[in-house]
């Protein structure tokens, strides 16, 4: 592959483009389990008929573990509503249709979506009270097997050039509880500092899905402290207030 178009870069990967294929290549320390499991949820979703980037290889790139996909060609919702303010409500609409729509797959040999947050509470540094009262909260959660992508923001979602929407990144795809998904995606909102936006999309997914606000409210300290072991600090600092016993007696 010849990777001189880059499309993205993160944390431990790069993404570039060649031809009709994308190539997501990891960094050595990047944990090979992780960047498999990646791929597999990747296929397991895709056996939904949901429109995502196909698996087409994972494979070794200059002595690094990589995922070669189709490359779909477009915009992300992120950089259309920048683009386009006065279109905002409409693509919000269109980006909550689209989280319903995946919500309303099955993918049974996805993980579960209570054992992943159960796990990352347990690895917090949160006091033993604390957890306590969380995991005894995330064990009245419904075990329900919806689809969820886990990481739900306008960014993972590609509109190509004949409007159809491709929803890519399914790295932290579990099934679950969909009210869950919502809560991580209202507070990936509020961790860009989306406040406004953050409560318009509470309130159409609220809407969309006849979903009682206080319900998802009600995952939204489990969501956090699940993913308070990331390690920048801002991010932390604001998952951990969510967190906190207090926040939700």
């Amino acid at each position: 592959m010849k990777l001189d178009t880059v499309l993205a870069k993160r944390e431990n990967k790069v993404v570039y483009k060649d031809g009709a294929l994308a190539a997501k290549v990891f960094d050595e320390c990047y944990p090979k389990s992780d960047i498999l499991n990646e791929a597999l949820n990747q296929a397991r979703v895709e056996e939904t008929g949901l429109n995502i980037p196909k698996i087409e290889e994972v494979t070794k790139i200059d002595g690094k573990w990589a995922i070669i996909s189709t490359f779909i060609e477009g915009k992300t919702l992120a950089e259309l509503m920048a683009e386009h303010p006065e279109k905002e409500d409409e693509y919000l609409n269109l980006f909550v249709d689209i989280q319903v729509k995946i919500l309303s797959q099955k993918a049974p040999l996805l993980n579960k979506l209570k054992d992943k947050m159960k796990r990352k509470i347990s690895e917090t540094d949160l006091d033993a009270t604390t957890r306590y009262e969380l995991e005894t909260r995330l064990n009245g959660m419904p075990n329900h097997t919806k689809v969820c992508h886990g990481d739900f923001n306008p960014s993972n979602v590609i509109i190509d050039e004949s409007g159809t929407p491709y929803v890519i990144d399914w790295s932290h795809a579990t099934q679950g509880n969909g009210s869950a998904d919502a809560a991580r995606t209202y507070l990936l909102f509020r961790l860009n500092h989306q406040e406004e936006l953050a409560e318009k999309y509470m309130k159409l997914y609220c809407t969309k899905t006849d979903t009682a606000r206080q319900y998802v409210d009600r995952w939204l300290p489990i969501v956090a402290a699940s993913q308070s072991v990331k390690g920048k600090p801002e991010e932390r600092e604001f998952l951990l207030k969510w967190a906190s016993v207090c926040e939700y007696q």
